[in-house]
C-alpha cells in the first residue's frame, strides 16, 4: 500500500512557474514508476507526465513537453513536477499516481495506475 500526498498547488499568473510535490509513504516508492495527471472542470482526467522507477527516463504529454519537468528523489519518498511558462489551460486539479508495473514501463494510461493523491489545485489566471 502507497499513499500519497501532493502539495505546492495555488494561484499563478499567465507564464508563472509552480512546483508540485507529491510525498509517499512507505519504504517501496522506489519500486513504482511515477505519473502526474490532471483534471479540469468538466473534463475527463489526463495524463500529464510520467518518470522511471530510477528516475532516468521521463515522458511528457504534447500539451505540457518543453514547458513542464518531472523528478523524483528516491531518498525522499518524492516525485516532482516543475511547471514553467503556465497557461490558463493549465488550470485544473493535480493528481500524482504510482505503478507497480512489472517491467517499470512508463504509461500514459490512468489504467495502469494503482495509488492515487487526493490532487491539488492549480489556478493559472489570464
Amino acid at each position: 500500500q502507497v499513499q500519497l500526498v501532493e502539495s505546492g498547488g495555488g494561484l499563478v499568473q499567465a507564464g508563472g512557474s509552480l512546483r508540485l510535490s507529491c510525498a509517499a509513504s512507505g519504504p517501496t516508492f522506489a519500486r513504482y514508476v511515477m505519473g502526474w495527471f490532471r483534471q479540469a472542470v468538466g473534463k475527463e482526467r489526463e495524463f500529464v507526465a510520467t518518470i522511471s522507477r530510477s528516475g532516468g527516463s521521463t515522458y511528457y504529454s504534447d500539451s505540457v513537453k518543453g514547458r513542464f519537468t518531472t523528478s523524483r528523489d528516491n531518498t525522499k519518498n518524492t516525485v516532482y513536477l516543475q511547471m514553467n511558462s503556465l497557461k490558463p489551460e493549465d488550470t485544473a486539479v493535480y493528481y500524482c499516481a504510482a505503478a507497480g508495473t512489472p517491467r517499470g514501463l512508463l504509461s500514459p494510461n490512468s489504467a495502469e495506475y494503482n495509488y492515487w493523491g487526493q490532487g491539488t489545485q492549480v489556478t493559472v489566471s489570464s
